[in-house]
């Protein structure tokens, strides 16, 4: 137990998690010399691969782990949203999450709160004892709270996120050194707050990962120039997870895990391109590159990644499909696009998903009408700008999210992880705290 604890005679059963954006669970599992640290946490707690959310996209990941609530309640379902009733699209910050996170939880129950760089947090939370938003934070200046923070942030070499435009280069030297720098100054800027040991729940999240395997996942799968940098990085990151579990009192919990895994990409996909193609999509001159562009004989529109909607009467500005027709031509639209193949034959979509399946809650206005799970290798972009075709196999990313790979480990031997997916981690960290929720909080459930 530590210090603050013995001054603070606080017996309250404490967690730290640490969150490893695009971590892939059969990487680990392939590799168990390369993940010493969390191999053991799977021997002495449990383990395994868990399901993402629908989409499996970093901004509406994130908030869906913190709250343990899909994007119908948290109103966030990617990195760019449209407005109600309007053609107008946002990025998703903070405070468009509209729904309490883990941290917000345990501070109204009387808790202290360290918060490290989990995305879509900007701004940071004055309500919590330390916060630094993450990526889509502005500038690092700004992003954390309170002032101590800041200046020990702000005066070294700490950064929000990797550079990726590094990555499209084809010698990815200075690509890796750059992310090598970045986790280290984050994984420093955690220990020093883990081992101060004044918090009862403890939150960062390691980025660099996600941007490493972007890049790289092909040179991992098919023994590619970098795959041994690949595995080195992990083993890094490995080894810093493991000098932040040796820094924990024997009173904390360790709960490490990611919100989405890896496969290999082979195209990206164009979905806009595809629909103008394919009669839905149309605009109002042939300068375009934003929503607002479409005219009003569209019939459909897709954000990435994978959202579709159609133009609907009474619900978009200039909406092409009556409202009488909704269930015909969504019922047209879910067909061309489970019949949609790539140019090596395969289907694009694993599944089609209605928004009443998948999306529930008081934000589900903005929901996509469909959600395509794409099969692997296709990575579904959504920009609004005319393109020379549909599929592009000569882009610089070789590895794209996967919606059933994502890891969870939770150093607990009372833990059961099988089954479980990404709704289930708020409520278990919860579960540890020892705080009170109600039986319907949440979407998930605990795993403790």
């Amino acid at each position: 137990m530590g210090l603050f604890d013995r001054l603070r005679g606080n017996d309250t059963p404490r967690v730290a998690f640490i969150g490893i954006d695009g971590l892939s669970y059969r990487l680990v599992a392939d590799n168990p010399e390369t993940f010493p640290t969390l191999s053991a946490i799977a021997d002495d707690g449990e383990s395994g691969g868990i399901d993402s959310i629908v989409p499996a996209e970093s901004s509406a990941c994130w908030p869906s782990l913190t709250t343990g609530k899909n994007p119908g309640e948290t109103g966030v379902y990617g990195f760019q949203d449209r407005e109600i009733g309007s053609y107008d699209t946002y990025v998703p910050m903070g405070r468009d999450v509209q729904v309490p996170r883990v941290w917000d939880r345990a501070t109204d129950a009387g808790l202290d709160a360290t918060v490290m760089n989990v995305p879509v947090t900007f701004p940071p939370q004055r309500t919590v004892q330390r916060m630094v938003s993450g990526y889509l934070s502005p500038d690092l200046d700004a992003a954390a709270h309170p002032e101590e923070l800041r200046e020990y942030l702000t005066g070294g070499d700490y950064r929000l996120s990797v550079n990726a435009k590094l990555g499209h280069k084809a010698d990815k030297t200075a690509f890796l050194e750059h992310a090598s720098e970045t986790l280290e100054a984050r994984a420093a800027a955690f220990e020093r707050y883990v081992e101060r040991d004044d918090w009862d729940l403890f939150v960062g999240v390691f980025t660099a990962p996600d941007r490493v395997n972007h890049f790289l996942w092909d040179d991992y799968e098919e023994s590619g120039e970098y795959r041994d940098e690949l595995l080195s990085f992990h083993a890094a990151l490995d080894e810093h997870v493991g000098s932040i579990r040796e820094a924990l009192p024997d009173d904390v919990t360790l709960v490490v895990g990611s919100t989405h895994g890896f496969t290999r990409l082979r195209y990206d996909v164009y979905c806009n391109e595809w629909l103008e193609r394919e009669g839905w999509l149309s605009y109002g001159d042939d300068d375009h590159d934003a929503l607002a562009g479409i005219d009003d004989e569209a019939r459909a529109y897709s954000l990435v990644p994978g959202r579709f909607y159609l133009n609907v009467e009474g619900r978009e500005p200039n909406g092409a499909v009556p409202e009488s027709e909704y269930e015909e031509t969504r019922a047209e639209l879910r067909d061309a696009l489970e019949s949609w193949t790539g140019p090596d034959g395969n289907p694009v979509a694993d599944r089609v998903l209605d928004r009443e399946t998948v999306f529930r809650g008081d934000h589900a206005a903005i929901a996509p009408d469909l959600v395509v799970v794409p099969n692997d290798g296709f990575d579904l972009k959504s920009g609004f700008r005319s393109h020379d075709g549909v599929f592009d196999a000569d882009g610089p990313r070789t590895g794209m999210h996967a919606f059933d790979d994502a890891a969870l480990f939770v150093d607990h031997p009372d833990a059961a992880v099988e089954d479980a997916d990404l709704l289930d981690v708020a409520p278990t960290l919860l579960r540890l705290l020892d705080v009170d929720h109600g039986r319907t909080d949440f979407d998930g459930a605990s795993l403790v």
